[in-house]
């Protein structure tokens, strides 16, 4: 118990230098089963709680992550069509891992759309520069209904 116990400071600072250099997973985890209509309103419910903490036609966003999935591309258009400047995810361009505010003028804005296996409940969080946003949402008879809040870490 003691070796173990000796061992304990080196076994967390082995596990934090591994959370340190991994890539943090963003996007739409839902799979291709899921329905184009869920992806819809869980990107219109975004945007409307975006609207609320940060004007339109005032504020930029630089997307973090590439949008090929439904969940993006709609939360793009509808960003778009709210007034909202929208820099697209460049690769070639996308900042060292820390210092992502720091070299573009927008805000930082990537997400994650899941859902735990075997449910019918959905989570949609979005990273607004260093700050998040999340919400869960129940799936019942083709519908999709917010279980609570919008939850924002700062």
């Amino acid at each position: 118990m003691r070796k173990l116990l000796g061992h304990a400071p080196l076994l967390f600072l082995l596990a934090g230098l591994a959370g340190c250099a991994s890539i943090e997973p963003y996007g739409n985890f839902l799979g291709a089963d899921a329905p184009a209509t869920l992806n819809e309103k869980l990107a219109a419910d975004t945007v409307k709680q975006l609207t609320v903490l940060y004007p339109p036609a005032s504020t930029r966003f630089d997307l973090g992550q590439p949008t090929p999935d439904a969940y993006g591309s709609a939360l793009v258009e509808s960003l778009r069509i709210k007034g909202y400047a929208i820099l697209e995810f460049e690769p070639d361009e996308a900042a060292p891992a820390g210092n992502s505010d720091t070299a573009r003028p927008g805000l930082s804005l990537r997400y994650v759309l899941d859902a735990p296996a075997s449910t019918n409940l959905y989570r949609v969080t979005v990273m607004v520069g260093s700050q998040s946003l999340s919400r869960a949402y129940v799936a019942q008879n083709d519908t999709v209904a917010p279980a609570g809040a919008w939850v924002r870490k700062e």
